[in-house]
């Protein structure tokens, strides 16, 4: 009696979500999904989602298998769960007398790509929800989405794509090949993404307009676009900032699609990549910029193979208030940090150029393999990039760049896309700092592996700048600092140039 006893409560415990599983399990099976790779499961999916819904929330649950499907609609208050083998699958088009969702109607298409303003043309879409989540071990499969902005009825080109919604949590799933967007998020609050593994063909994840967002824990490998992507757009329709965000204990990287999830690591498309000719997978924002970024913390993450951190503002927001530590960027193929205000101004006329100010990165090791690109801290004239410090970096750098590349004269790029390669080959090896007021530079060594005929820094229009214990690589009587039309300068504890203070100058050389 005992042991009846003990397994009707372990019954009842199991029914009523004990284990980790919000609800009733919903298994896709009993409503008819095969799970075979060759049938489409759409219908019984969606019939265990609105199952569940009417119920007042629960789990659908696939077991172990290959489940194909055109577009999964989310309701609230419910989880998909993906048991260790299985697999939902983007079905291919090609292959069966069925589409996907058509892509929604925005008026606001003209302010981002095509790809940013449309959500209902995905695997997995949800619109208005809340209280949602999609967890477990399985593995989301893009395999029969497009990596493009496609208009062309019937095909998807996200994995997961969230409108407008609330109290969202995306976890431990595997995503391969995920689309355009293997995540795209937009105007989402309260989001949680953890402990993802992505190798993916395009974006990973792309945050826009969200606030109150974690993303922890994961590794992502995109080497045809960026791995966490932060934007601000203006694909709802109004100026909405990112802000409130936490990144932490991430990898991301540029190797092979698909070659980390299968544990190989492989470099033999790096060559092939069709995104500006360098592997990207970097942690990013500010591409898409009309709201801005507020109060973000990026730590303990590291770059494989890929470009390194970009911060933007090219429409118009303010990107402020960013703290980023205990980083570690390895065989970076772009330059290690890029800070640029531009004015592209993709968004309603009338909108000023955008500011980024209060910017802190401290604690961070790299190797830059990559001769071409330096760090660069650019604004625009009038318009300049304010008050950054850079505390304990050690940068190894392999250098080797042609003497000529020194004479290279770097345009304004205002309106182009940004990005470092848009800029070309860089005439310093360190920092290229132009447009900027109240930097700050403390203990940052640059370390040349081979000769190089480059300044270490060059400074650009720039007020306010102290360097601090800075260590540079020294060739020949190549100067370490250029400054140009540079004022309130000073230089002290640097182990090649003695210190200096300087009012204001029109040219000199450290």
């Amino acid at each position: 009696m005992y042991k009846i006893k003990q397994l009707t409560i372990f019954l009842l415990l199991f029914a009523e979500g004990a284990f980790g599983l919000s609800g009733i399990y919903y298994n896709v099976k009993d409503f008819g999904a095969k799970g075979d790779g060759q049938t489409i499961d759409t219908p019984a999916i969606d019939a265990a989602i609105i199952a569940a819904s009417k119920a007042g929330g629960g789990t659908v649950f696939f077991p172990a298998g290959t489940y194909l499907s055109f577009t999964i609609h989310l309701k609230s208050f419910i989880t998909l769960n993906l048991d260790n083998g299985a697999t939902l699958e983007a079905a291919d088009v090609k292959k069966f007398d069925l589409g996907y969702d058509p892509a929604e109607l925005n008026s606001n298409d003209q302010y981002q790509d095509f790809g940013h303003s449309h959500w209902h043309n995905s695997l997995i879409c949800g619109e208005n929800l809340q209280n949602i989540a999609i967890t477990g071990l399985g593995t989301i499969f893009g395999n029969g989405l497009t990596r493009e902005g496609t208009r062309t009825p019937g095909l998807a080109n996200k994995a997961i794509a969230l409108k407008l919604c609330r109290n969202v949590v995306i976890k431990d799933v595997s995503i391969l090949m995920g689309g355009h967007f293997a995540v795209l998020a937009t105007g989402v609050d309260n989001l949680t993404i953890d402990n993802l593994k992505v190798d993916t063909n395009r974006d990973a994840f792309d945050v826009d307009c969200c606030r109150h967002v974690r993303i922890s824990n994961c590794t992502v490998n995109s080497p045809w676009d960026d791995a966490i992507c932060l934007k601000s757009s203006y694909a709802l329709g109004f100026a909405r900032s990112t802000e409130d965000v936490t990144i932490t204990n991430c990898s991301v990287s540029g190797f092979d699609r698909k070659s980390v999830l299968n544990g190989t690591y492989l470099k033999e498309e790096a060559n092939t990549v069709p995104d500006r000719g360098v592997v990207t997978g970097r942690i990013k924002f500010g591409t898409e910029s009309n709201g801005g970024f507020r109060n973000i913390t990026i730590t303990n993450c590291t770059f494989e193979f890929c470009r390194g951190l970009a911060l933007e503002t090219v429409d118009g927001g303010i990107l402020e208030d960013v703290t980023v530590d205990n980083v570690v960027m390895k065989d970076l193929q772009g330059a290690p940090f890029f800070l640029r205000i531009g004015a592209r101004m993709r968004g309603p006329a009338g909108i000023p150029i955008g500011t980024i100010r209060r910017i802190n990165i401290s604690n961070v090791i790299i190797y830059s393999e990559n001769p071409k690109y330096c760090s660069m801290i650019v604004g625009l004239p009038d318009h300049p990039v304010e008050d950054v410090k850079l505390s304990n970096i050690t940068i190894r750098i392999k250098g080797g760049a042609p003497k000529e590349q020194a004479l290279v004269e770097v345009g304004e790029h205002e309106k182009s896309y940004p990005d470092p390669q848009e800029f070309g080959p860089m005439p310093s090896y360190g920092f290229f700092i132009r447009h900027a007021k109240n930097i700050v530079l403390n203990q940052v060594e640059m370390k040349l592996e081979n000769d190089d005929f480059r300044p270490a820094m060059i400074l650009d229009d720039v007020s306010g700048i102290s360097l601090d214990h800075l260590m540079v690589g020294k060739v020949g009587t190549v100067p370490s600092v250029v400054l140009k039309n540079v004022a309130e300068f000073s230089i002290r504890d640097c182990k090649l140039i003695k210190d200096k203070e300087i009012t204001k100058t029109a040219s000199e050389q450290l």
